[in-house]
């Protein structure tokens, strides 16, 4: 396979790792004939020890190829844990659920922030579904954690059995759900697919007519929302994989809140005209990229999240929308300025938190393009992390 422009070269134990998962996913459009881009990027990003969040290789950090808040600064942390604690403290045997822990950074930054405040849930469970990851994540929480806080966190591969109250944390995790990909030309909607080159040995786009009714009812609202399209067509991802996620966490919460951070955009933002090129994304070593075929199982593919979807399905299974806003705004309503506020630092230290905070915080960095939003269920309680400034209307 030709090394991607721009993108440096795998060494040669990763081009084999990745060879090994090309053939599988070969293997399985050669038996069923059919490959939608949905099912490509779930294969390429979870196959069991050979996706690029099942396997053994660094992802966060220097070392990876990307970096997420909780990695940035412990106070991403501790603010997402001041509005836990505030939810938690209303609640009976309340525990709380964070999906994909990644390094555990944010479960250790929550745990030991609520022990500070006296605000510990009954069980902290991690649902991971990454063996590799697990074991990361219980190093590190065994390390850092005092013994008897350590006790209470649980990995689990699914939901509990049977409804909880609960405060549930998903921090990047709805952008790397598979998503459909959709292709609009000034005559006809199509519907992304990926087939394999024989001579290049590598996959690559192919757009066929949608075989989806609900593919094809979302393609003619966005037919009218766009109009006219040029030549190049316009092309964009939609995540089908939202509602019955948003199901699933409704069933199991008795009662609490659901709290979700990621990049994205409202749909108005998201399906713009000008948008021509959709928002996948890929990540490796650090550059971003468009390319979904570079090497499967060594780089990360996500897509921006719709957030009026998010608020839509979350409505229609039960859910209260509970706020929405930017990240700045919701670290602003947690307690950001004060806790990065310390007499006792000296200046380097005084500078480093300064960064980390303009990281987390500018509208050019991660401040404007991370949204939050939060669901209730059985609640009913003002959170303090949209109080700085609730952007609901604009869902």
């Amino acid at each position: 396979m030709p090394q991607h422009k721009k993108l440096p070269e795998p060494p040669e134990d990763a081009k084999i790792f990745s060879q090994r998962l090309t053939q599988k996913i070969h293997t399985y459009l050669k038996r069923h004939k059919s490959l939608p881009f949905s099912k490509y990027m779930e294969m390429a990003l979870y196959s069991p020890n050979q996706g690029y969040y099942s396997a053994g290789l660094p992802k966060f950090g220097r070392l990876g190829d990307f970096v997420t808040a909780p990695e940035i600064s412990p106070i991403f942390s501790r603010c997402l844990a001041r509005q836990a604690a505030q939810v938690l403290r209303t609640l009976d045997n309340a525990s709380i659920i964070e999906f994909g822990a990644g390094s555990g950074a944010m479960a250790e930054g929550i745990m030991l922030e609520l022990a500070a405040t006296e605000q510990l849930p009954e069980r902290y469970y991690i649902i991971e579904i990454s063996a590799d990851l697990q074991v990361r994540q219980q190093q590190r929480l065994k390390e850092n954690l005092p013994e008897e806080i350590f006790a209470r966190v649980h990995w689990l591969e699914k939901l509990p059995s049977t409804p909880i109250n609960a405060v549930i944390l998903a921090n990047e995790v709805l952008d790397a759900m598979p998503v459909e990909r959709l292709r609009i030309e000034p005559d006809r909607a199509l519907q992304g697919f990926v087939s394999f080159n024989e001579s290049t040995q590598q996959f690559e786009w192919d757009y066929q007519n949608i075989t989806s009714s609900t593919l094809q009812k979302f393609a003619n609202q966005l037919i009218k929302h766009i109009g006219k399209v040029s030549d190049l067509g316009y092309e964009t991802e939609i995540n089908l994989n939202i509602r019955p996620w948003l199901k699933s966490l409704y069933q199991i919460l008795n009662e609490g809140i659901v709290i979700l951070i990621d990049y994205g955009y409202t749909r108005e933002e998201f399906y713009q005209p000008a948008r021509v090129m959709g928002t996948l994304r890929c990540h490796y070593q650090h550059r971003a990229h468009q390319n979904p075929f570079f090497y499967p199982g060594l780089q990360d593919i996500t897509a921006h999240v719709d957030f009026t979807a998010v608020a839509e399905s979350a409505f229609d299974e039960g859910f209260k929308i509970a706020g929405y806003t930017t990240q700045a705004n919701f670290l602003m309503g947690t307690g950001l300025m004060e806790m990065s506020v310390d007499s006792n630092a000296d200046i380097s230290t005084q500078i480093k938190i300064a960064q980390q905070i303009k990281t987390l915080t500018m509208p050019d960095e991660m401040g404007e393009s991370f949204k939050a939003i939060a669901l209730s269920k059985n609640h009913e309680q003002l959170l303090s992390g949209f109080q700085v400034r609730d952007l609901r209307h604009q869902l």
